[in-house]
């Protein structure tokens, strides 16, 4: 009894010091997500506005541009996946490949080649081990991304956007992100970046009631694109990193305060077992005092007989 006593108070030991662990890395990650928070909603109004800007010029013009047009028959796809470097966050890295693995069935279904981008080392861990081909990688930044940080990854998909299929380009860009909902919903969405469809956005403008302005470009449209381009997409891109940042966190705090939760009770139960294990030990040493004191007395009596 005294050996398992030993063993349930080193697990109450060891599972009591990753509790205070797990309660560490909850709160860090709370303090984290309300940053991300306001940076998501500092970024997304100039994200949107800048969608409604390229939609005015695609709407009124007839240039054709990688940005509003869509090519006759697309034959290749640019996916951009956006995971996490660390892990401790539940469903959160998988939700995100499952969308994406879907979203390159879907464009293969439809006769396309996709070229896979990915953000954070589990998506790139993921592919690696399943030895799929991927076009390029980032990482090292996924917790706190920054505007440079977007640049980098949106400088190769925007010149393969750029680029003739025929030399290695692509004729769309996909990207499939995390969306933050709320402190317990995050939600893996994969969205088409390029070519951007004037139809949709139109439409959300009207059902706003809000209407277009009508504008006249100088030099000409087509250069209006191409300056609207590089801002367009790394935009898009910072305020999915920032959202896929975000949700990251959330999704941090919930596990970990699950972790913690599991933890306590783990404790509890192993006190009970830890106290039931010593009133054992104690009631079989009153059992053996008790068995030794009728021994001897029955001995004492034997001899004085």
């Amino acid at each position: 009894m005294g050996a398992q006593l030993r063993v349930y108070k080193r697990r109450i030991r060891s599972v009591t010091a990753t509790k205070k662990i797990t309660k560490a890395m909850e709160m860090i990650a709370a303090s984290r997500v309300v940053k991300a928070q306001r940076k998501v909603a500092a970024s997304t109004p100039y994200a949107q506005e800048l969608t409604r800007a390229v939609t005015a010029v695609g709407t009124g013009s007839n240039t054709k541009h990688p940005l509003t047009t869509e090519a006759e028959n697309p034959t290749r796809a640019a996916v951009l996946l956006l995971t996490s470097d660390r892990g401790l966050a539940g469903a959160f890295n998988s939700n995100a490949i499952k969308a994406a693995e879907q979203l390159t069935e879907r464009l293969e279904r439809d006769g396309k080649q996709v070229e896979t981008y990915i953000v954070g080392r589990r998506g790139l861990a993921h592919y690696n081990f399943r030895e799929r081909k991927v076009a390029e990688s980032f990482a090292g930044f996924t917790d706190e991304p920054s505007y440079a940080d977007a640049k980098k990854v949106a400088a190769p998909l925007i010149e393969a956007i750029e680029q003739d299929t025929a030399e290695g380009g692509v004729d769309e860009l996909h990207i499939v992100y995390t969306e933050f909902v709320s402190m317990m919903t995050q939600t893996a969405v994969d969205s088409r970046l390029l070519p951007l469809r004037l139809e949709e956005v139109a439409a959300e403008s009207t059902t706003k009631d809000e209407i277009l302005p009508l504008f006249d470009f100088e030099p000409s449209a087509e250069d209006v694109l191409d300056a609207l381009l590089p801002r367009y997409v790394e935009s898009r891109i910072y305020n999915a990193l920032l959202q896929s940042a975000a949700s990251k966190h959330a999704a941090t705090r919930r596990a970990m305060k699950s972790a913690t939760d599991n933890a306590g009770e783990l404790i509890n139960t192993l006190s009970r077992l830890a106290n039931a294990a010593r009133q054992a030990e104690i009631t079989q040493e009153i059992s053996e005092i008790v068995g030794g004191s009728s021994a001897l007395a029955d001995a004492n009596a034997g001899s004085d007989n």
